[in-house]
């Protein structure tokens, strides 16, 4: 048996580097849930004294207390449990704390309030939605180039036709503007960019647990039904590949092709789904930052409202410092997108799109390859948001799907920076989906 010491100096310091990380990481997460309750009595004081209806966060709701929560299966159970032994430990003391000075806590809608609530910002651009009387989603248009006296297409897009349609379908904490403001202007079909429900300009509010279906039936009512579009591309990324699919399944006679751009999807096992795509997609570590950041906000309710106070409810300042730094007029859409949501709305879509939405994913995916609807995946090789294993993972549950891995690109440069590649890419893949789709049609007798 060989000596320790004959081990190579560089798997001693990679061990003693994990070892170190682990232990640095433990501890920062311990303090975080520290901090975090902590943080739920001082809201819990000043929703008290600000708020007429004060909403109760679920920090006292247990999995059994929310019974009736859970025999919706698109309410996600990482809501309530959100496994942490030390956090466990002090929510418990704080709960017998709480019982035994002021008796057992009401119980309470955790989407029962108003909107704005006193630490989300109010400013006119942020309410501007509150005069939709219908309640529906903002979404960017752009109408095909017109034709010329020859009755050909004068914009660039030759080769795809012009009664085609397309809807494009952002991720977390971003809005149409990812779209909109990237490759709309190299294409030439009838193009829509929606703001999802909670997020850019869209409505967001309060009384809202923004699952699955209601995002989905938001876009059904905004533009499917109110436009009458009888067939149309999905075009989606990152979470929002997940409402892609959801949708696709609701409609799969209409949906002409499905481009999902990063999309998560992790293989079923013994673990449920929804504790899976959170411990993936928000695992506790220090590192990369971006990962870092998206386990504090997933995994801590009241340090991410503590977030969303500082930066969502003052983004007027923030956006006139970044103009004052940068002399730019316009602030970049992906500085203003980070700020254009509530805690509410984002908590409720992350836990209960990107986790409760794992659990549904394999049944979506089952239509969509039942109706033999033709997919196409892309990804990022580097990729730190969500793994390029995902990818694989969805390549073995739909065979049919061409799946393209792009080397040197990350979470967003795999659209962002590429845009004329991405286009050239999507062009192709709608038209091989063309003839697919019109010998489907007539199959049917469309």
């Amino acid at each position: 048996m060989p000596a320790l010491t004959s081990l190579p100096c560089s798997t001693w310091s990679r061990t003693a580097a994990d070892a170190v990380s682990s232990a640095l990481a433990a501890a920062v997460f311990a303090f975080l849930d520290v901090a975090d309750v902590l943080l739920c009595l001082v809201y819990g004081v000043l929703d008290g004294i600000l708020e007429d209806s004060p909403v109760g966060c679920y920090c006292h709701r247990s999995y059994d207390s929310a019974a009736v929560a859970m025999e919706d299966e698109e309410v996600s159970d990482t809501l309530y449990v959100r496994r942490s032994a030390f956090r466990d430990a002090l929510t418990g003391l704080l709960r017998r704390l709480v019982v035994r000075r002021r008796g057992a806590p009401e119980k309470s809608e955790p989407c029962k309030g108003r909107s704005p609530r006193w630490s989300d910002c109010g400013c006119a651009s942020c309410g501007a939605w509150r005069g939709n009387d219908g309640g529906r989603l903002h979404f960017v248009v752009k109408e095909p180039a017109p034709k010329d006296a020859a009755g050909t297409q004068s914009g660039s897009d030759h080769e795809h036709s012009t009664d085609d349609a397309a809807i494009f379908i952002h991720g977390f904490t971003s809005s149409s503007s990812f779209w909109a403001e990237t490759v709309f202007s190299m294409l030439s079909c009838r193009l829509f960019a929606v703001d999802l429900l909670g997020f850019g300009k869209s409505p967001k509010p309060a009384n809202c647990m923004y699952r699955l279906k209601d995002h989905v039936e938001a876009i059904e009512r905004s533009l499917v039904e109110l436009l009458d579009l009888s067939s149309f591309h999905l075009v989606s990324h990152s979470m929002g590949c997940i409402i892609a699919l959801a949708l696709a399944a609701r409609y799969p006679t209409r949906v002409k092709s499905i481009t999902l751009v990063a999309p998560p999807y992790f293989l079923p096992c013994e673990q449920k789904a929804s504790q899976v795509a959170l411990s993936r997609l928000a695992e506790k570590k220090l590192w990369p930052p971006l990962l870092f950041g998206s386990a504090v906000m997933s995994w801590y309710e009241h340090i991410g409202r503590t977030v969303c106070f500082f930066v969502c409810k003052n983004h007027l300042v923030w956006e006139w410092l970044f103009k004052l730094l940068t002399r730019k007029r316009d602030v970049d859409f992906r500085v203003r997108d980070l700020t254009k949501h509530t805690h509410h709305s984002a908590w409720h879509t992350m836990h209960n799109v990107i986790c409760g939405g794992a659990g549904l994913q394999d049944r979506n995916l089952e239509a969509v390859e039942a109706a033999g609807i033709p997919v196409q995946v892309i990804h990022g090789v580097k990729d730190q948001v969500v793994s390029v294993e995902c990818s694989h993972h969805l390549k073995a549950k739909l065979p049919r799907a061409e799946v393209r891995l792009m080397g040197g690109c990350d979470h967003t440069t795999v659209v962002l920076g590429r845009e004329k590649g991405f286009v050239e890419e999507l062009r192709a893949f709608w038209s091989r989906s063309a003839s697919r789709y019109d010998h489907g049609a007539q199959a049917n007798g469309c």
